[in-house]
């Protein structure tokens, strides 16, 4: 059996899928979530305002009418409610791979990749729902940005440039991945696109919460930025002053000077 809780609620049995009824999937959603809660705690997470003996009545009558589907994914033992071993959850795989990453483990960059790309239960908004999710996206997140530090580390650009942006997909405003991005265009030697993509940043950032990159950011392109930011009439010996038009690079409209530390 497969239960899938990222991207949405799905069970499978055998390839097949199980029609849940949503205040079951809830049920089985939560003990995924909280494996070997006791009954009490679960009560209390499902019916938070909903007297003890009411919603601990609530609780018996749903696991019943889960025991009478041959599929049920749920075992209770004593107190405690938990999922069937026979159960594979995707929650676990994602787990999983942040683990084998944090050991140095390569191989499974891919899989991170693709794995967690969607948020925990979408248009959920129980209590119990909404700390998962945030705890699953930040997983993700540090996860990603791990592969490609790693992965700039060994000169892999190409595979730590993609982590990096799988990241900023996940959160277009975090500063990290978009750092990581200039990191790896100026290894490879590519000034041009290590400016754009600061710029790509500074003016989401400008135009989304009215901040400016931080000073780590900046001081990445310090010396690219350097000769720019000279006061007038000081340049390079043998370098020709540049036009009065001239703009910061081709193609790109003129942006306000970065902050230059002196």
């Amino acid at each position: 059996m497969q239960l899938f809780l990222l991207d949405g609620f799905s069970l499978l049995h055998d390839g097949v899928p199980v029609v849940v009824p949503r205040g079951l999937q809830r049920i089985i959603a939560l003990v995924g979530l909280r494996p070997g809660a006791t009954r009490a705690h679960l009560a209390g997470l499902l019916w938070p305002d909903t007297p003890e003996e009411r919603a601990m009545s609530s609780l018996r009558t749903a696991l019943w009418r889960l025991r009478q589907d041959g599929s049920c994914p749920v075992l209770t033992s004593g107190d405690t409610v938990r999922l069937d071993p026979v159960v594979r959850l995707d929650i676990d795989d994602l787990v999983r791979a942040a683990e084998r990453i944090s050991d140095g483990d390569p191989r499974w960059a891919a899989r991170i990749r693709g794995a967690g790309r969607h948020d925990l239960l979408p248009g959920w908004y129980d209590e119990w729902v909404l700390p998962e999710r945030e705890r699953l996206r930040q997983l993700r997140l540090h996860m990603l940005e791990d592969i490609a530090r790693g992965h700039l580390r060994t000169g892999q650009h190409g595979e730590a440039l993609q982590a990096a942006l799988e990241a900023v997909r996940a959160e277009p405003l975090r500063e990290t991945p978009h750092r990581l991005i200039v990191e790896i265009h100026l290894a490879e030697g590519n000034a041009y696109e290590a400016l754009q993509a600061f710029y790509v940043y500074r003016d989401l950032l400008l135009r989304e919460l009215q901040l400016e990159p931080s000073e780590t950011m900046c001081a990445l392109l310090s010396d690219l930025l350097a000769p720019i930011s000279r006061p007038p009439g000081v340049r390079l010996s043998g370098s020709r002053p540049p036009p009065a038009h001239a703009e910061p690079y081709p193609g790109r409209p003129a942006q306000p000077a970065m902050p230059v530390r002196r």
